[in-house]
């Protein structure tokens, strides 16, 4: 088990977290990769739990205000709060916007690794494209949508291990897997959080 983990687990254990924080905590580790998406849509399902929803937004919101050599928590944090926004409990995109400072803030966030790499730079287009979607109402129904017909297509498979007649993710599905689309986001991107290996 990594150090990390262990660390984690410590304090959980001493700040009494709730299974629902400890799910975000996780989700937005320092760990240099991204969070899982089964991981993400476990905490989407908690947003429909009021206590759950708040004790989810309050950790977000404490994530996003890392900074320094705690910058994947802030990306892993938007990665996490598209995620919801998309399949979660729609209160997740009502509190974004009334609070879409705190995301905008974010199109300034900088830190460059002891490599010279910019880091920062995940932040700063995560937020971007966020705020973007948060403020477009006709672009993040669509999307909403799109993701959670994928999310419950999704499900389908897994509880009965096969999909229905025309219902496929093949190569003529015309619906994204959010599985793949979220976790070729940390592969792909230049500067990506999987890039750099120096944090816990």
């Amino acid at each position: 088990m990594p150090s990390s983990t262990i660390r984690r687990s410590v304090k959980n254990m001493v700040n009494n977290y709730s299974d629902a924080e400890k799910k975000v905590r996780e989700a937005t580790s320092n760990d240099p990769w991204g969070p899982s998406s089964s991981l993400m849509s476990e905490v989407a399902d908690l947003t429909y739990n009021v206590v759950a929803f708040s004790e989810i937004m309050s950790m977000i919101w404490r994530r996003l205000n890392d900074h320094g050599k705690n910058w994947r928590h802030v990306y892993k944090a938007l990665t996490l709060l598209d995620y919801l926004i998309k399949t979660g409990s729609e209160r997740v995109a009502l509190q974004c916007k009334e609070n879409i400072f705190a995301i905008q803030t974010l199109k300034d966030f900088q830190y460059v690794d002891r490599d010279g790499k910019d880091q920062g730079i995940n932040v700063r287009q995560k937020s971007k494209q966020l705020v973007v979607l948060l403020k477009d109402e006709e672009r993040l129904g669509g999307e909403r949508s799109q993701a959670l017909k994928t999310k419950e297509r999704m499900a389908q498979v897994t509880t009965t291990g096969a999909v229905a007649p025309g219902q496929g993710f093949g190569r003529g599905s015309s619906q994204p897997n959010l599985s793949t689309s979220y976790s070729e986001e940390y592969g792909k991107s230049e500067g990506s959080p999987a890039s750099y290996h120096g944090c816990e």
